[in-house]
């Protein structure tokens, strides 16, 4: 391009030059582009989008959980101190449906479980001592022992034994679905100073009367467990047999332009895990209860099943504000000249005329052609001498 290719570039000045063409179905797409866009922001981005307001994503919140109900298994009555874990009732809960409960072990000594890799041998060589291994049941003592039943030999290790001693597998279920659950969520903007809370009761005693429905009683935030699983599509008997994760969420989303009640708590409820898992399915955890028998300290060991609660609370808030509202009007106003865009696109690649169009589109004129300078009382003032063209034909 050479040096003064490039200083002509940058001391040259661009100026748009109006050129009227008239031709019917140019005009028309270029309404229809402008129809367009203003539809598309003042439905779109205005009304549905709001985009006149500021906003605010993920409310500050807490939850408090209380769970109430009494079921029974055949061997007890299980009360809410025995079935739910953690205690503390906070976002995340399970409720137990189903336990696998141990015989009674002490730490002694007995031959590792047939069940573990490398349990099996035929000497003491076989085993290490003081060997630990991940998948088994404790410490190795050295020895070669016979298993129970003379069935064959595995090493011995200290652990609480016996380690395959069996289970007995009972159900509570039989109730599980008429425990009631209160879910207590507080939320807070701070951005706008707005608080609110899922419990709005005239009356102290309200919530023993009470239980949640979408249309009647949307501020008693009391579900029944039945409820909870019936509205995330499962079958409660199958998912207590194997145990399984149930999200209720909640999403606030709040308009603050309007008035305080008609920003209202929304609720989905949904199956977090995967339903047909081939590994590991369900839910289960295992916990041991410790007791002193003769002098000998000893546990239950119990394997428990149950339906794990995850509360998650999601939400946004909006409220007016000049800064927005401004940006999105200036982007509508300059979007509108995407018409003028495309349609000057048509003409200089699609139209049969567009080498003359381009030449009056894009006509280049002198510094000396334009300008008249005059002078008077010590300031220079300039006149740009009027060009226009009115193309003919086009």
């Amino acid at each position: 391009m050479g040096v003064q290719g490039c200083l002509r570039a940058v001391s040259s000045y661009s100026s748009p030059q109006v050129v009227v063409v008239r031709n019917g179905h140019l005009g028309i797409a270029y309404r229809a582009l402008q129809l367009l866009v203003l539809l598309y922001f003042t439905g779109y981005v205005f009304i549905i989008q709001k985009g006149y307001q500021e906003r605010e994503m993920g409310p500050e919140s807490s939850v408090i959980t209380k769970v109430k109900g009494v079921t029974q298994s055949p061997s007890k009555v299980w009360d809410v101190g025995e079935y739910v874990s953690p205690p503390e009732g906070g976002s995340t809960f399970s409720i137990l449906t189903r336990v696998d409960v141990s015989p009674a072990q002490a730490m002694e000594t007995c031959p590792e479980g047939r069940a573990v890799a490398n349990a099996t041998c035929s000497s003491d060589q076989d085993c290490i001592p003081r060997d630990t291994d991940t998948s088994g049941h404790g410490q190795r003592t050295g020895r070669c022992v016979s298993q129970a039943g003379g069935t064959g030999k595995s090493c011995e290790v200290l652990a609480w034994c016996p380690v395959d001693g069996g289970s007995i597998s009972e159900s509570l279920a039989k109730m599980a679905s008429q425990f009631t659950i209160l879910i207590k969520n507080n939320i807070h903007f701070p951005r706008f100073g707005f608080s609110k809370g899922n419990i709005q009761a005239a009356e102290s005693g309200y919530l023993k009367s009470c239980m949640f429905n979408t249309t009647s009683a949307l501020y008693c935030p009391i579900f029944k467990l039945g409820f909870l699983v019936e509205q995330a599509g499962e079958d409660f008997a199958e998912l207590a047999e194997k145990g399984g994760v149930i999200g209720v969420i909640i999403t606030w989303n709040c308009n603050l332009d309007l008035p305080d009640a008609e920003c209202n708590p929304h609720y989905s409820f949904r199956r977090l895990d995967p339903k047909g898992a081939v590994a590991s399915p369900g839910y289960n955890y295992r916990f041991a209860k410790y007791y002193s028998w003769n002098g000998t300290r000893s546990r239950v060991l119990i394997k428990a099943y149950g339906i794990r609660v995850d509360v998650i609370v999601h939400g946004q808030a909006g409220k007016f504000s000049l800064i927005p509202t401004i940006i999105t009007l200036a982007t509508a106003l300059t979007s509108v000249g995407l018409g003028s865009f495309v349609c000057d696109w048509i003409l200089l690649c699609c139209m049969d005329k567009e080498q003359r169009y381009s030449s009056r589109k894009f006509e280049q004129q002198s510094a000396t052609c334009l300008p008249v300078w005059s002078c008077a009382h010590g300031r220079v003032a300039r006149a740009l001498q009027p060009v226009s063209h009115e193309p003919a034909g086009m």
